[in-house]
């Protein structure tokens, strides 16, 4: 499967360059992450468990970074065995501009899927796919731009005097 999208970022190129290199940075952005260990040079080891339709299942994978192009470009690599599920491999090629905003991430990722995971079907593993990775890049924009003004639960405030319990509403009281 191929995929591919862009984002804008409010942070300079250089905070968004350093964020990809940073193993903490990037088990807090991939989703269902337990671990992240590793250096940009050496490659990162990465544990992530994942619920792809009935399929549940703890991927043991690494990632290696090629094609550096400081501050500009990258590609990631990388390969998760999930045991009987299966495994997932791919590699997505990240670049980085300066905007006035900030900056605009772009990627382009290929991905590749067997075992349990394949017998899915392709159109429920693209959409899961594209939902990790567009689950990544929101998370490494959160973290970067800090929780947004209007990032609140969505629900207008209730006045003082018309609070009540979820179980009195429930009720109808």
């Amino acid at each position: 499967m191929h995929m591919s999208d862009q984002r804008e970022i409010a942070a300079p190129v250089a905070e968004v360059w350093a964020a990809l290199l940073s193993a903490e940075m990037l088990k807090d952005c991939v989703p269902g992450a337990t671990e992240v260990s590793g250096t940009p040079e050496d490659g990162f080891d990465a544990v992530v468990t994942q619920k792809v339709g009935p399929v549940k299942a703890t991927f043991k994978g690494r990632v290696v970074l090629s094609d550096i192009v400081e501050g500009q470009s990258l590609t990631l690599s990388g390969e998760g065995k999930g045991g009987a599920a299966g495994f997932a491999k791919g590699s997505a090629d990240v670049t980085l501009a300066e905007s006035g905003a900030g900056t605009v991430l772009s990627y382009e990722v290929d991905a590749k899927v067997g075992g349990k995971l394949a017998q899915l079907g392709s159109r429920l593993i693209d959409g899961f796919a594209k939902k990790m990775a567009d689950q990544f890049f929101s998370n490494l924009q959160d973290r970067l731009e800090g929780p947004s003004e209007d990032a609140g639960t969505g629900e207008e405030p209730v006045p003082e005097g018309e609070k009540k319990g979820l179980l009195s509403r429930l009720r109808g009281g």
